[in-house]
């Protein structure tokens, strides 16, 4: 019988950088299709107890949204690198929920 793989998990490469490590974990979902997480993970000091724990911060990266993510990424790391900024060919609307009324919304008050 072949083991059970941890979360369905079939690949994994971990980065140290300091006090924090970055995991980059292929996934596979029953259904056979495979996703990415990104987990930040920082080790903090508890001054009380003189104990470590572990802030974790993780990102879910679906295969619909693989190449708009990695041009994104690979813009902004360009960006910081040189100075340029890069040109997106579908732009970001950042403020899209702050801009919206709530003129669209209505409401059923019952008494």
């Amino acid at each position: 019988m072949e083991p059970t793989r941890e979360r369905d998990e079939v690949y994994s490469k971990a980065v140290k950088a300091g006090k924090r490590t970055y995991f980059f974990d292929v996934k596979e979902t029953k259904s056979g299709d495979k996703y990415l997480t990104i987990t930040e993970s920082k080790r903090k000091f508890n001054n009380e107890d003189g104990s470590f724990s572990y802030e974790k911060h993780k990102i879910f990266l679906y295969k619909e949204d693989h190449e708009k993510f990695v041009k994104a990424l690979q813009g902004v790391v360009s960006y910081i690198e040189t100075g340029i900024e890069p040109v997106f060919e579908e732009e970001i609307d950042n403020t899209s929920f702050l801009t919206s009324s709530f003129e669209d919304f209505s409401f059923d008050i019952k008494d």
